[in-house]
């Protein structure tokens, strides 16, 4: 029996979000297993961490790459070909001789999921109209949230229960079911294609991603040669001329990875904003905020992770909440400039956070850093691949990814190196370590409002320079 309309797209919708489900688990619940990885590997401190490490850098350098790719080539095929990397490259962390070829295999991982996000967020753009695709972004980002949330907790039964080497046995199962139903995907998704870009840009796209593999590798470790150390410089300004090099080629070229057209458009640019925003005062304290709870508050583990629900919570609820809004007539850009608003807020809230203070007392700060995140998640996708042209969602999916990979990158490097860095500071004028935790943090979360601040502005600015237009 043919299936109807929406049968087809909700079929093509459950395929996306399952990879989209699987890639974020990846990140966060990787760094659960990495204490049974070492004692199982012998792997030292430093090459287990790049088991991390090495996903997020190929991430962020692949991810503009495979957007273009998806409008060259079509975002089925494009998100098909992420999907089977991803997946062998599991199968290879699942039976790794060793940590450094785990290393490179995370590294291959990486390059799939970016596809998974750039590729995934394009298909449902090419697959979904009006409110079937506002509510299939919200559906979007409330997964991509649930992934990062339940990482931890899905991975540490598995690593309890059946070995580490699950972990990513598990993805690979998940990810071979999403490419089994990717065929009839296929059979039902009609893409545009750019037939003004006949093949991929070659050349920008190895200038750009040499610029981001060395602006990520400083961000990475720049926290331990030291943000000025001659190492960190370098690689900085070697991705700042690099950039500049991207930047010059594609003004110049005929068919550019990235088509400048896009970010000249302001209001365009204004959503790309809002995931950098989201990175400083949200990821950060994703990130950082169960050390708080465990050294200042004195909180167990499970304790801290439970008081963390409050936290994520609205990342899972608030997304559809936010298209609905749109969808009952409330303007986009109201429902986007309230989730900046509730970041700022929130961070500054977060300041009330002591050694004493109740779970009651934290609950109203972290569900408005949270409500900051989960209200625009999805939403931002939604609006400004709606800017571009159908032809170009893939390179639009791909910038906008970029930036909110790259800014977690650095929100997150920039935030542990500073708060240990003040800390070591203040316990060498006497200060007890919970103390100088306690105060560090502190000085951050005054930091971290302050950027969002700065970004709402812009955003604001942004957006009422294109109205005005």
């Amino acid at each position: 029996m043919q299936q109807t309309a929406p049968a087809r797209q909700g079929l093509t919708l459950a395929v996306v979000l399952l990879a989209v489900f699987v890639v974020p688990t990846s990140i966060s619940g990787t760094a659960v297993a990495l204490p049974a990885i070492g004692a199982d590997l012998h792997a030292g401190s430093a090459s287990l961490q790049w088991v991390v490490n090495a996903f997020n850098l190929a991430f962020a350098c692949c991810t503009l790459v495979w957007g273009s790719l998806a409008d060259l080539i079509g975002r089925v095929r494009a998100f098909t070909t992420g999907a089977a990397i991803f997946t062998a490259a599991s199968v290879a962390c699942a039976v790794t001789p060793n940590v450094y070829v785990l290393d490179a295999a995370r590294a291959v991982a990486g390059i799939g999921g970016a596809a998974i996000f750039a590729c995934g967020s394009a298909l449902i753009s090419t697959a979904f109209d009006g409110a079937a695709r506002a509510k299939a972004f919200a559906l979007f980002g409330t997964v991509a949230g649930i992934g990062v949330a339940l990482g931890p907790t899905v991975s540490g039964p598995a690593v309890d229960g059946l070995g580490w080497r699950w972990i990513f046995g598990l993805h690979a199962l998940a990810l071979a079911l999403v490419l089994f139903c990717l065929p009839a995907v296929a059979r039902t998704v009609e893409e545009p294609r750019d037939t003004g870009a006949p093949r991929l840009d070659l050349r920008g796209a190895a200038v750009f991603v040499l610029a981001m593999l060395a602006l990520t590798y400083a961000i990475v470790q720049g926290s331990q040669w030291g943000w000025t150390a001659a190492g960190t410089l370098g690689l900085l300004v070697v991705a700042l001329v690099l950039l500049a090099l991207f930047t010059a080629h594609s003004r110049r070229a005929e068919a550019p990875l990235l088509d400048l057209s896009a970010v000249r458009n302001k209001a365009f640019l204004a959503y790309c904003l809002v995931p950098v925003a989201a990175s400083f005062g949200f990821v950060t304290q994703l990130t950082y905020l169960p050390t708080y709870l465990t050294t200042v508050a004195g909180d167990s583990p499970s304790s801290a992770g439970a008081t963390m629900l409050l936290l994520t919570l609205p990342v899972l609820a608030l997304p559809l909440a936010g298209a609905q809004l749109v969808q009952r007539g409330t303007p986009a850009t109201a429902v986007i400039l309230a989730s900046l608003g509730f970041l700022v807020i929130g961070d500054l809230a977060l300041l009330l956070l002591g050694p004493d203070t109740s779970a009651l007392a934290m609950a109203v700060p972290m569900l408005l850093t949270g409500a900051g995140m989960g209200l625009s998640a999805g939403l931002v996708d939604a609006q400004a691949l709606a800017l571009v042209d159908p032809a170009k969602a893939g390179m639009a999916a791909g910038f906008l990814n970029t930036l909110r990979l790259g800014s977690e990158a650095v929100a997150v490097a920039v935030f542990g190196s500073a708060v240990a860095g003040l800390a070591a500071g203040r316990q060498d004028g006497g200060t007890s370590p919970a103390a100088a935790y306690d105060s560090a943090f502190h000085t951050l979360l005054w930091a971290m409002a302050a950027v969002c601040a700065a970004l709402a502005l812009a955003v604001i600015t942004l957006a009422r320079g294109e109205r005005r237009a």
